[in-house]
């Protein structure tokens, strides 16, 4: 019986173990990122956003990291872009205490913030 049940929970690929295919892209996004590589960070974090069975939390990380490079890259409107998309999918969305203080793109997340807020 025992066996049934563990089984039955392993049907989906997430549930036993094994990252789901959205986890992977996510997991690669922000490695490459840190790594500085952010033509292949950027492929698969909108591979993150294109999936259907990402996570809202793996949508928020996305669209967090994809705001970063666009931040870092001077693409300031951009960053704000995937910043107000973070916003919409989730109101409370907040940067990690590390992250709030970065002198590129923490001025831009309080200012969408702030106009989000409205």
């Amino acid at each position: 019986m025992a066996l049934v049940v563990l089984l039955s929970a392993c049907q989906s690929t997430s549930s036993c173990g094994a990252p789901a295919p959205s986890a992977q892209k996510l997991s690669y996004g922000v490695l490459t990122y840190e790594e500085g590589n952010y033509q292949a960070s950027m492929i698969a974090l909108q591979g993150v956003l294109e999936n259907s069975q990402s996570t809202k939390p793996e949508r928020l990380r996305a669209y967090k990291y994809l705001a970063f490079i666009h931040c870092v890259s001077g693409q300031e409107k951009n960053c704000r872009e995937y910043f107000r998309k973070a916003l919409e999918l989730n109101p409370s969305f907040e940067l990690e205490p590390t992250e709030t203080g970065h002198p590129i793109w923490g001025p831009v997340f309080r200012s969408v913030k702030s106009k989000f807020a409205k």
